[in-house]
C-alpha cells in the first residue's frame, strides 16, 4: 500500500457506503471522532453496522439519527454525564436497531482476533451465562448469519471443549470492520499514530479493519514523529486517509489537548430523550450548521479556551471543580 492521502473531512466520509461495518477509537467519551459522526448524520448515511468495544456519545447521536440498522457492543452511554444511551433503547425499542449484545471482553476478543488475521478467539467470558442463549442471537434469528453477508459470522459464539486441559472454552469470532474512524492526538504526513494517553483498543480497532480514517489534531513531519519510536501506536502503512482536524472530538474529551465539555453532553442527553428533542438537537448542531468550522464557531472561543488543556498537567485548569471526569 502507498502513503496514505490527506483529504477533507466531507470527502473522506464520503467515501463510506450505506450499509458498511464502522468501528471507532476511544472509549465512551473520550477522543471519540465526533465531527466524522456529524459528517455522516449530514451526509444522510443509512443501515450503517457498528461494532464497537463500546459505546459512548458518538454512536448514541449516529444511531438516534436513524443512520444504523445494526450495533454489536457491550455497552453505550455517557459516563457521568447521562448514564445509558437513550437512542439506542429507544430505536431498538421500536425495531429500528437490531443489537447483538456480547460481554466486554468478548467483544474485544473479537477485535483482537481481527486485528491478528485469526478467524476467531477463544475465551471463557460469560460462560454459563444467559449472554449465550440461543434466543438472543438477534441475527441469527433474523436469518443474517445465512452466509450472504461478508461482515456477518455464521455464527455468533460457539462453546468448544479444550484439548489441553479438560474444560470448555468459547470461541469468538473475529471482527473486521469496513472502516475504522480514528481521532488521535498526532499523525506523521505519512501515517504514523501517536496517541496521548491511554490507547484503549484503538491500535486493535485500527488493525483488525480493512480502511482507516485518521483524523488527527495535528499532523507532523515523519522525521519529527520517529525520533521517538515507542511512543507511537501504529505505522503509517495502516492508514488510509489522513484528515487534520483540531477539535474533531468535541465534546468528547482528547487527554493533553482539550476537556470532555460535560456540560454540553450533559444537555445532549436531556435534550434527547425524545425522538422530537433528538430531531431538534440535530437540526440546530448538525444539520443547522454548514460544517465543523461552523460548529466551533456556534461553541464559542470561549467555551473552547475553557476546556483547552494545559500542556504544563495535560488538562484544563479552568475547568470548575466536579464538571471534569
Amino acid at each position: 500500500m502507498g502513503k496514505p492521502q490527506h483529504t477533507g473531512l466531507t470527502e473522506a466520509i464520503g467515501l463510506i457506503h450505506d450499509g458498511d461495518m464502522l468501528t471507532f477509537s476511544g472509549f465512551t467519551i473520550w477522543r471519540r471522532p465526533m465531527a466524522a459522526i456529524y459528517e455522516l448524520i449530514r451526509q444522510k448515511k443509512k443501515d450503517l453496522h457498528l461494532v464497537e468495544v463500546n459505546g459512548g456519545t458518538h454512536s448514541d447521536l449516529l444511531i438516534g439519527a436513524g443512520c444504523v440498522k445494526v450495533w454489536e457492543s457491550c455497552w453505550i452511554g455517557h459516563e457521568l454525564y447521562g448514564k445509558i444511551g437513550a437512542n439506542l433503547a429507544r430505536k431498538a425499542e421500536a425495531g429500528e436497531v437490531v443489537i447483538e449484545d456480547y460481554s466486554h471482553v468478548q467483544i474485544l476478543a473479537r477485535m483482537v482476533a481481527g486485528s491478528m488475521g485469526l478467524p476467531y478467539l477463544p475465551t471463557y467470558a460469560s460462560l454459563g451465562t444467559d449472554m449465550l442463549n440461543p434466543a438472543y442471537d438477534h441475527l441469527g434469528q433474523m436469518g443474517l448469519r445465512d452466509g450472504s453477508h461478508a461482515k456477518i459470522p455464521k455464527l455468533k459464539s460457539q462453546i468448544v471443549d479444550d484439548p489441553f486441559y479438560d474444560s470448555q472454552l468459547l470461541h469468538v469470532p473475529a471482527c473486521n470492520p469496513d472502516w475504522c474512524i480514528a481521532h488521535v492526538q498526532m499523525v506523521g504526513e505519512e501515517g504514523t499514530v501517536r496517541i496521548e494517553g491511554q490507547t484503549y483498543s484503538d491500535a486493535e480497532a485500527i488493525k483488525a479493519s480493512d480502511k482507516v480514517i485518521v483524523i488527527a489534531e495535528q499532523v507532523v513531519t515523519e522525521e519529527y514523529i520517529r525520533r521517538e519510536p515507542t511512543r507511537n501506536l501504529v505505522p503509517g502503512h495502516q492508514v488510509h486517509y489522513i484528515v487534520e482536524l483540531p477539535w474533531a472530538g468535541h465534546p468528547t474529551g482528547c487527554y493533553g489537548q482539550y476537556e470532555t465539555d460535560g456540560e454540553f453532553i450533559r444537555d445532549f442527553f436531556n435534550t434527547t430523550r425524545t425522538q422530537e428533542g433528538l430531531d431538534n438537537w440535530v437540526d440546530e448542531w448538525v444539520m443547522g450548521v454548514d460544517d465543523f468550522d461552523a460548529y466551533l464557531q456556534k461553541i464559542g472561543v470561549q467555551r473552547l479556551k475553557t476546556l483547552k488543556a494545559n500542556p504544563a498537567f495535560g488538562y484544563s485548569t479552568r475547568v470548575k471543580r466536579g464538571t471534569r471526569s
